[in-house]
C-alpha cells in the first residue's frame, strides 16, 4: 500500500494526514501523539475513527498541524483521519459518516465589528 495522504479543518486549524501500513505510530510535527496532546480526551478525540473501525494498530500516520488551538486540532486531525482511511476502504465510509467523524464543522469564530468592543458585545448605552 502507498502512502494516503487527506486533509481536515477545523476552526482555523489544518491538519495533513500522511497514511501507510505499519505498527500505529501516530507522528505530529515530529512529535508522538502522547507528547503533542498530553490530555486524554484529546488523544481518545484523534483515535476515534481508528478505534471504531479498529485498526488503530495497523497504520502509521504522519501529522502536519497548524494553527488554531489544541482542541480545534485535534478535531481536524480526526477529520483527517477518517477522509484517510475512507481513501483506504470505501466500505467503512458509511460506519464513519453515521458516527460524524466526516462531517466538516464549519463554526469558526465570528468578526469583530467596528464602533464595538467584541462581535455581538456592545457599549452600555446611556439614555441620559
Amino acid at each position: 500500500m502507498e502512502q494516503i495522504n487527506a486533509i481536515g479543518r477545523r476552526k482555523s486549524s489544518v491538519a495533513r494526514v500522511y497514511l501507510k501500513e505499519g505498527t500505529g505510530n501516530i507522528i505530529i510535527n515530529n512529535k508522538e501523539l502522547n507528547q503533542y496532546f498530553p490530555s486524554a480526551i484529546l488523544q481518545y478525540v484523534v483515535k476515534q475513527p481508528l478505534a471504531l473501525l479498529g485498526v488503530e494498530e495497523k497504520y502509521d500516520i504522519k501529522v502536519n498541524l497548524d494553527g488554531g488551538g489544541f482542541t480545534g486540532q485535534s478535531q481536524a486531525l480526526r477529520l483527517a483521519i477518517a477522509r484517510a482511511l475512507v481513501k483506504v476502504n470505501a466500505e467503512d465510509k458509511k460506519n464513519l459518516k453515521d458516527h460524524g467523524f466526516l462531517t466538516r464543522d464549519s463554526r469558526v469564530v465570528e468578526r469583530k465589528k467596528p464602533g464595538q468592543p467584541k462581535a455581538r458585545r456592545r457599549f452600555q448605552f446611556s439614555k441620559r
